[in-house]
This record gives structure tokens, sequence and C-alpha cells, in this order.
């Protein structure tokens, strides 16, 4: 039913394969980063048209601002005089924009230096666990 004979011919030794497997190895190796190199070029030109799309939007939107702060002249200069209109939307803007900057600015300052702290006070306290020189906490 089965014939040994020809499928010993047929098919590689041991030490053929074992010859094989740096090559077969450094094959993969390559047909992976291929393989990543592939993924990441689809995934970074699907990024690049988001970016594009965003970008766009954006800019639009700045202009939808522009339109409805004219607007809000326009609208508060049918009870006051234009320049008076023109300058409360001004001061408004203003105003909103400084207490931006100082709540971006205090966020900015709570996360600087952008070094983890805490993780290098638990390291260190792991260090000083190792030498003995203290128990550490649990927590």
């Amino acid at each position: 039913m089965f014939d040994r004979s020809s499928s010993t011919q047929e098919r590689p030794g041991l030490i053929t394969l074992i010859r094989q497997i740096p090559t077969l190895i450094s094959r993969l190796i390559r047909d992976e980063i291929s393989a990543a190199r592939a993924e990441l070029t689809a995934k970074l030109k699907e990024s690049a048209v988001g970016i594009g799309l965003t970008v766009a939007g954006v800019v639009i939107g700045l202009f939808a601002i522009g339109v409805i702060l004219a607007t809000a002249i326009l609208g508060l200069s049918t009870a006051l005089p234009p320049w008076l209109a023109a300058l409360l939307v001004g001061v408004v803007l203003i105003i909103g924009t400084v207490v931006l900057l100082l709540l971006g600015i205090s966020r900015l300052r709570k996360s600087l230096p952008p070094v983890p702290s805490e993780s290098i006070d638990s390291v260190k306290a792991d260090i000083a666990v190792v030498k003995g020189n203290k128990r550490r906490a649990r927590g």
C-alpha cells in the first residue's frame, strides 16, 4: 500500500534539514519585515488621508468661526454703535484666550519635566529593598 523506498528518495535527510534551518530562519525574518513594512506603509497612507481631511476641516472651521464672529458684531451693532459691538466681541475673545492660556500653562507646569518620577521612586525603593536597607511597603 505504501512504498517507503520512493518516498525516502524524495524527502531530504535530517542533516540537510538541519543545514537549511539558518536559511529558513533568515528568510522568515526577511518575510516578516517585508510584511511589517507593507502594513506600516498602508497604515501611514491611510493616516495621511485622515490628517489631510482633519486639516481641511480645521481650516473650514476657522472660516466658520470668523463668520460667526462677524455675525455677532453685526447683531450687536443693531443695538450699539458698530465700533462698540466689535470692541465688546474682541474683549470677550481676549478674556477667553487668557483663561485658556492660563489653564494650559498650569497643566503644562504640572506635567513638566516629562520624567516618570513615580517609576523612578519605585525603582529606587526596589533597589533599597534588594540591598536590604529598608522594607518595601505593599500598596
